[in-house]
């Protein structure tokens, strides 16, 4: 991938052929007539706003969840979404931003606030008074599926607990965990580990932060740059030596060699070299496997797994890698959705005003998840919000493939989430 500055996403704006391709895949335009559709709200109104010409009055552009079917769809290339992003990223500098957004984009604090006393969080997150009193005064809306702090520490606790225990080898891999799996799901770390350690890599965890991208999604780019920067300064280093920076958010790894880059013109070294040294996990596993050295050491799992490849891992585009190695899964009959997107894009589906446009999209995804049977005991997910808004519209766990591939190899029980040596 190369770095495609403002300049040049501005200018695929004249490769639109008003073909409307775009409007016709879009989740969004599909279930509400808030958001004009990609064509209008991107290419279209973006030429009245820029070139001096007065700002256009539309704000359906706020609408646009940013799932990028649109840039997957698109013939000519435009890039959709980064311009959309662009004109969000416009408005808040204009007209500022809600405080409901700004909180909803600082999901690192939040986490570790509520990690010293997770019961008294989730207590106090988790019931009807405090979602209604939440809707009506910040605009979060109340059936929207909001995570669960870790009760059992997070996952850095983990690995200070469990030190003495991990693996020490000349292969080396850097793991980039971010804020979900720290503070709410330190069971997906955990697996990471897992499966890495059985591959013979030792696991290193630097410092690190948010990847940026709540903030990015709400048009905080001033904010996103700090963080993809202190990102950078944490993690470049170990790129530049050749030791891969893997992490299990497909959302946060597009965001390091992407996003981040991409919107906020982020140049230099070792922004480069963190873009180019960053991977999804089973991108890198896949690597792996074409490598041979790709353990297949698997213990039989009967089960049908609906899988649902999210937005944000398709726009890597690498395929659908994890579909591919839990199908060398013996006894496993993964069912891929083909879905458009599950509808929560991020923070998108959590505000009051696009809740049930998030649900309406998510539809065909649930729908599709109902018709493998009522048998169906999990399904999977790479994506963290995808997985919570997949529990939510089916009301059946979701676990990350990562989960999946450790409990094959033997090392993790999927149903209690966690390794089977604790």
């Amino acid at each position: 991938m190369h770095t495609i500055s403002w300049h040049s996403v501005g200018e695929s704006l004249d490769e639109c052929i008003k073909c409307n391709i775009c409007t016709s895949y879009c989740p969004v335009a599909a279930v509400t007539d808030q958001f004009h559709g990609p064509k209008y709200s991107g290419p279209q109104a973006q030429r009245f706003r820029e070139n001096g010409q007065p700002h256009s009055p539309d704000h359906s552009v706020d609408y646009c969840s940013g799932c990028r079917v649109c840039n997957e769809v698109c013939p000519t290339g435009v890039r959709i979404a980064e311009i959309n992003a662009r004109a969000r990223a416009q408005m808040v500098a204009e007209h500022g931003i809600p405080l409901r957004n700004r909180l909803l984009g600082r999901n690192e604090m939040l986490g570790k606030v509520g990690s010293y006393v997770p019961a008294l969080a989730n207590l106090a997150m988790h019931n009807s008074f405090s979602r209604l009193l939440a809707e009506k005064v910040v605009g979060i809306a109340r059936g929207a599926p909001l995570p669960y702090w870790s009760t059992e520490g997070t996952f850095g606790d983990w690995l200070k607990r469990t030190a003495g225990q991990r693996l020490h080898s000349d292969k080396k891999v850097v793991y980039f965990h971010g804020c979900a799996t720290m503070y709410y799901e330190p069971f997906i770390g955990k697996a990471a580990v897992l499966v890495f350690e059985h591959h013979g890599y030792e696991v290193i965890v630097p410092p690190q932060n948010c990847c940026g991208l709540p903030m990015l999604s709400n048009g905080e780019f001033k904010a996103a740059a700090s963080y993809h920067e202190h990102n950078v300064g944490y993690l470049a280093d170990y790129a530049a030596q050749g030791i891969p920076v893997v992490g299990t958010s497909t959302s946060c790894t597009l965001t390091l060699k992407e996003e981040a880059p991409e919107l906020l013109d982020m140049q230099g070294e070792a922004s480069e070299q963190l873009k180019m040294g960053t991977w999804d996990i089973f991108e890198w596993l896949s690597e792996l496997v074409a490598q041979g050295q790709f353990r297949t050491d698997f213990k039989n799992i009967e089960m049908v797994l609906p899988y649902h490849a999210p937005c944000q891992y398709r726009a890597h585009r690498v395929g659908k890698p994890a579909l591919e190695i839990l199908e060398m899964i013996p006894g496993l009959d993964v069912r891929d959705s083909h879905a458009r997107c599950c509808g929560i894009a991020g923070t998108y589906g959590y505000k009051v005003e696009k809740y049930q446009i998030a649900m309406d999209v998510g539809e065909e995804l649930f729908s599709f998840v109902r018709a493998q049977g009522d048998d169906v005991a999990i399904t999977a997910c790479d994506s963290e919000t995808c997985r919570w808004q997949l529990e939510h519209g089916t009301h059946k766990p979701s676990r990350h493939p990562i989960e999946v591939l450790a409990a094959a190899y033997g090392l993790y029980d999927l149903e209690k989430r966690r390794p089977l040596n604790e």
